[in-house]
């Protein structure tokens, strides 16, 4: 799906930046020039950073382990850097697109590294996290390589519609900084991000469920299926067995992209490949026309390491 996107064939004027939480396709980032500012993930008192020095297996190990796993937004100081670098490329301005300021301090960072940034800089509150994240980003990537993707319902890659060659779409200006911002906005807004984990207890200590959430699964042993909404994590349903949670998600899903039309879907998993591809698959199958091919991909660090061991989630977002 993915991979038949093309990127611009020039320098943009519009520079994309955003956060390893993102969950971006291996190889995406650097084909298409996106600037990706890894989250900190303490592990063990020792400081590593997603992607570049941290493995998901590491991170799998600790946290099966029982050992204590904190993560941390990275500084201002590393946004103004990674704008800074933009710039001197020839970006004349940059869409910095994050997750939700409910769940991470990574947005307001990026605001402050904007205020030393040497060209606009319009910084985007997702509101989501993983590919709810990371789709929104694809989306203002679209619209800086071709900005009739900026329209709805409008194809870049395979043409609008009635869009030939020398049409008043190929005659379009690049598109400016709000335009791409306002883009990801949308997309971002229109995603729905569901997911189960094997145990509330880490969500709990992170600060991302209320207790009271968190105590009602352990005391009734009931399996919560949970969603990011509006930019916070809340429950959605309880059930009683992580077969019939699998088997429930897989059905929100379902009616979520039916109630959407044609959409994009992506599936998260951390050390469950195997369950992760075949719950894609079957949501292909599924899905048939209505959606692109489902992006299977191991869940970004900070995301596990809040979720904790057994996380499965499906990310929808409109095309």
């Amino acid at each position: 799906m993915l991979d038949r996107l093309r990127p611009p064939a020039r320098p943009a004027r519009v520079a994309l930046v955003t956060d390893s939480t993102a969950s971006l396709p291996p190889g995406l980032a650097e084909r298409w020039g996106i600037t990706v500012v890894p989250l900190g993930v303490t592990l063990d008192g020792a400081e590593r950073h997603e992607g570049v020095d941290l493995r998901p297996a590491d991170l799998l190990a600790v946290l099966t382990a029982g050992r204590r796993v904190t993560t941390s937004q990275p500084p201002p100081a590393a946004f103004a850097r990674a704008y800074a670098q933009a710039a001197a490329r020839g970006a004349r301005e940059i869409v910095s697109v994050h997750l939700s300021g409910d769940l991470s301090g990574t947005v307001r960072s990026a605001q402050v590294g904007a205020l030393a940034a040497p060209v606009p800089v319009h910084v985007v509150d997702a509101r989501s996290v993983g590919m709810g994240l990371g789709f929104a980003v694809v989306a203002a990537a679209e619209v800086v390589a071709d900005p009739r993707a900026s329209a709805a319902g409008v194809d870049p890659v395979v043409g609008g519609r009635g869009g030939g060659r020398g049409t008043l779409f190929e005659r379009l200006p690049p598109a400016d900084g709000a335009t791409v911002a306002e883009r990801a906005r949308r997309v971002a807004a229109g995603s729905s991000v569901t997911f189960l984990v094997d145990s509330l207890d880490h969500l709990r200590r992170g600060g991302r469920l209320g207790a009271g959430a968190a105590a009602l699964g352990t005391v009734l042993g009931l399996r919560p299926l949970l969603g990011v909404r509006g930019g916070r994590v809340e429950v959605l349903e309880k059930v009683r067995t992580r077969r019939a949670a699998r088997e429930r998600l897989e059905a929100l899903v379902l009616a979520d992209v039916a109630a959407r039309g044609l959409g994009r879907v992506a599936v998260h998993h951390l050390g469950q490949p195997d369950v992760a591809a075949q719950v894609g698959d079957r949501l292909q199958r599924a899905l048939g026309a209505a959606v692109e091919d489902v992006v299977v991909s191991e869940a970004s660090a900070v995301i596990a390491a809040h979720a904790g061991p057994g996380l499965l989630a499906v990310v929808v977002a409109p095309r």
